[in-house]
């Protein structure tokens, strides 16, 4: 089998934000893969945009690109207890797109924020949000990282054997739903 297509979707658009660092590692883990990542910085929804010029471009892309992937994965950090808007808004764009990009997709989630619960409820809302998309949500273990802006070191790479072991082992568990 050729290597695998992963997509990765942050959900944060900071150049430096610790969930794209995350991502970055995930993919690093995984070993012989093919990593784009997804462009989030999209329009905001609006459905009479919509109506009158269609689905935009960048929208049509991302919704390509996650039809193109063998597998997704999402990273998520907590505003206000829930998942980053420029993740909902890409998630209600990609939900107005032909057919079904996410449908069966293995997808993990995880999720990196300041706060000493790792985002732990953004990422339980994040995977409510998904249902209706019917992906193949890998089950775990479930990765949490907090504190995030200290979990790296200057090249990108976590630092805690702890979140390493659990990233791995998520991983591993992703690529056995490929």
């Amino acid at each position: 089998m050729p290597d695998p297509v992963i997509l990765t979707l942050s959900g944060s658009l900071r150049r430096e934000a610790t969930n794209r660092k995350l991502l970055a590692e995930a993919v690093r883990l995984l070993g012989d893969a093919t990593h784009v990542e997804a462009d989030l910085n999209l329009p905001l929804y609006d459905g009479d945009v919509e109506s009158s010029d269609g689905i935009p471009t960048a929208v049509q892309t991302l919704a390509d690109q996650i039809a193109a992937a063998d597998a997704v994965i999402i990273s998520t950090p907590e505003y206000n207890k829930a998942p980053s808007g420029v993740l909902k808004n890409a998630l209600d764009w990609v939900s107005r797109t032909d057919g079904r990009p996410l449908a069966g997709k293995p997808v993990a989630v995880m999720s990196a924020a300041a706060g000493r619960a790792g985002g732990e409820m953004a990422q339980a809302m994040l995977r409510t949000m998904l249902i209706s998309f019917q992906p193949r949500i890998v089950e775990g273990p479930a990765l949490h990282l907090a504190g995030s802006g200290s979990q790296f070191d200057e090249a990108g790479h976590l630092t805690s054997d702890q979140y390493l072991t659990t990233l791995s082992a998520l991983m591993q568990n992703l690529l056995k739903e490929i």
